[in-house]
């Protein structure tokens, strides 16, 4: 062991479906990283292995690390496999069928047999409380506590194990759930209990209904494990550190506030890749990204446009692609709280390649996952995956994965492919790989194009970021297909999301209604609203408060639409010029999103009041270089590059070996963290800040 390194105070650890991801950047700038296979039986081993296992490394003390940020998929994967609590729903009387009803959309318009997602909760579990408060809060019927306390009773006699409070209108005055949520807490205290007025105090029924109902499904298992993990970083020696967790929205936060409102985590993986994304456009000046995160079970895209990032006004889960809504959605459940843009697809390295009735090749959504993993992995999995193929086409290293550490038996890819999808389909091996590869690629362009051509925006008007373990292997013929012509693969691109926890600061979203035309509402009384959410936000976040930074939004449409744009709240104006300036930046949003705009014809009405407040970042340090120690020595490997080219010797390279002036392909750019493929018709070189520039020629 060397010396001992004097460390920032910060490690990150990111969970994905294959290999959990971990990353720390020393005071000097030196950038540590490690992949350990996922734990799925308990995924706080292989978080705190890792954390062990890099400060044994840099012979570092524990208890200098002072905070574990972490990034986990806990609670995406609890509704994806349907299995979270056994949740009971109190809501006003003749309003039980709120979940059942949702809103006016088919996700497959042409599928006349097509069936909604079944409910979170199940109607005999859905429990109608006499109360009834007006749109704008006055108390029309008084809540009955004897009916909530009989219900108290017979939810304790069904096993239930969380509680969804959601009454009519109770964002225009939470009175009734509050009262609620104190008479269950203390009948039931085994219990997780969420009402919809701590969780969403906004209108739109179903989307408030949906949202809190997530939250309770999800609560216990993320309870579950993030205490689990709590108690196992202390037990292992970590004594001051403090786990954060990412959001949704992109901040971390403390563990305790995600497990009051666990819902905020459903998008917390992905989230942290984009954060990272958005650093290095900042730093870059690469102002129009789409980003492509490909790990080892999902591929993830999103879009940043002028170094900002894209939010989501209405996201569903749980649908075959996880995404916005407002263009389509009725596929998922409705999750409408602050969530990063991002569109998911079953798209991973670790994907199961198979053949439908019709012999049709399909990939995913199906997952390998880290146990038993792609069938090179020799763990026991027979059907071939996306990473078995690449082995194949010699993207991938046929001796080993992450600095040799993962061994690969490419005997093992190449009898499974040929027995699963060559033979039935009459192709060679090679083809029946690229086949795979190819269809990998189409399922990801959905993901792109949810982002993009959805959005009205021409994927040829940026540039490509890809990372994840398998963004390298697929980002070029990826980019190719969408006439995008420069690819950007960041350092340590395999662990992108683990560096992005660590260059991500503590946040917190808060939102209250305000339903008021613009021509008709208070400054006073505005001004007012803000200072309790900032008052809100300066309890969750602490410390001093020249620390916070505070970022005023609102929420605001046509008179008499049913959906709303999010705007900038304007600073540093008159009070008397407010409401115009209002009026004109949602006027201006409209129109760039939609093409037109009701100028003149219909009053501008303000919704909700949000605020974001933020810890002031700490210095942000850049990694100097990569530790990585697997090097390459005048390696050569033969490359399939489709049927127009054929099969290639390909040079094979590390990282460190490419410089300023451009090189043309072919090229593997080999890493501990991961694979980068530059084909033949195109030229790689490496910018100041160690990205590595693909340009696409043809």
């Amino acid at each position: 062991m060397g010396s001992k390194i004097n460390l920032i105070d910060r490690i990150a650890a990111d969970i994905g479906g294959t290999f959990t991801d971990l990353a720390v950047i020393t005071e000097s700038g030196e950038l540590y990283t490690r992949k350990v296979p996922s734990t799925p039986e308990n995924y706080a081993d292989a978080v705190t292995q890792g954390i062990e296992d890099i400060l044994v490394g840099l012979n570092s003390d524990k208890n200098e690390l002072l905070e574990v940020l972490h990034g986990c998929t806990v609670a995406t994967n609890t509704i994806l496999e349907m299995k979270g609590a056994k949740t009971a729903l109190l809501t006003t009387k003749n309003f039980r069928d709120i979940l059942e009803l949702q809103r006016v959309r088919v996700p497959e318009l042409y599928k006349p047999l097509y069936e909604k997602p079944k409910p979170l909760v199940p109607r005999n579990l859905r429990f109608e409380i006499s109360e009834r408060i007006s749109f704008d809060g006055k108390i029309l019927v008084p809540l009955s506590e004897e009916e909530i306390i009989k219900c108290a009773k017979k939810i304790k006699s069904l096993d239930i194990e969380a509680v969804s409070v959601c009454y009519l209108n109770s964002y225009a005055n939470p009175m009734h759930e509050v009262r609620t949520g104190k008479i269950l807490r203390k009948l039931l205290p085994d219990l997780y209990v969420s009402i919809s007025a701590e969780v969403l105090p906004q209108m739109k029924e179903y989307e408030r209904t949906s949202t809190t109902v997530i939250n309770s499904y999800v609560g216990p298992p993320v309870k579950k494990y993030i205490e689990s993990l709590v108690k196992q970083l202390k037990n292992s020696g970590f004594n001051k550190s403090r786990l954060m967790v990412m959001q949704s929205s992109g901040g971390i936060l403390d563990s305790d506030s995600v497990v009051k409102k666990p819902a905020q985590i459903i998008e917390c993986g992905p989230a942290a890749g984009v954060i990272g994304a958005q650093f290095m456009s900042k730093l870059t000046r690469y102002e129009n990204l789409i980003t492509l995160d490909m790990g080892g079970t999902t591929a993830k895209a999103s879009l940043i446009e002028k170094s900002q990032l894209s939010f989501a006004e209405e996201y569903e889960v749980g649908s075959g692609m996880s995404s916005k809504s407002a263009l389509g959605g009725g596929g998922g459940y409705a999750l409408k709280l602050p969530v990063i843009d991002i569109s998911e697809v079953g798209a991973g390295g670790g994907s199961i390649a198979w053949l439908d009735k019709a012999n049709s090749l399909k990939i995913g959504p199906e997952s390998a996952g880290a146990i038993p993993g792609p069938v090179c992995y020799g763990f026991g999995n027979e059907y071939p995956t996306v990473t078995d193929a690449n082995v194949i086409l010699g993207y991938l290293n046929p001796m080993g994965l992450a600095g040799n550490s993962v061994p690969i038996n490419s005997d093992l890819s190449r009898k499974s492919i040929e027995k699963h999808i060559a033979i039935p389909l009459s192709l060679d091996i090679l083809s029946s790989s690229y086949g795979i590869h190819q269809v990998a690629n189409a399922n990801m362009m959905r993901a792109v194009k949810a982002v993009t051509t959805l959005r009205g925006r021409d994927p040829r008007d940026f540039s490509l970021l890809a990372f994840g373990g398998s963004g390298g292997v697929h980002a070029v013929e990826l980019a190719k297909t969408l006439q995008i012509k420069k690819v950007i693969l960041p350092l340590a691109a395999g662990v992108y999301s683990a560096l992005g926890l660590i260059w991500s600061n503590l946040m917190v979203n808060e939102t209250l209604p305000f339903l008021h035309l613009t021509s008709k509402f208070s400054i006073e009384t505005l001004n007012k609203k803000y200072k309790l959410l900032e008052n809100n936000i300066r309890k969750m976040i602490g410390g001093v408060y020249e620390e916070i930074v505070f970022e005023r939004k609102i929420d605001a449409r046509f008179l008499g639409q049913a959906f709303e744009l999010t705007i900038d709240y304007p600073s540093n104006e008159k009070k008397s010029n407010i409401p115009d300036i209002l009026t004109k930046l949602f006027e201006e949003e409209h129109q760039l999103r939609y093409g037109h705009s009701f100028s003149g014809e219909y009053p501008v009405q303000l919704v909700n009041l949000r605020m974001i407040g933020k810890r002031r970042p700490k210095k942000q340090i850049l990694p100097r270089e990569s530790i990585d120690n697997y090097q390459h020595d005048n390696e050569k490997r033969d490359v399939y590059f489709g049927p127009s080219i054929g099969m290639v010797e390909s040079k094979v390279i590390s990282r460190k070996k490419l410089g300023k002036k451009p090189i043309k392909g072919p090229i593997i750019i080999e890493e501990y963290e991961g694979t980068a493929v530059v084909p033949p018709d195109c030229i790689v070189k490496m910018d100041r800040y160690f990205n590595v520039i693909i340009e696409i020629k043809s």
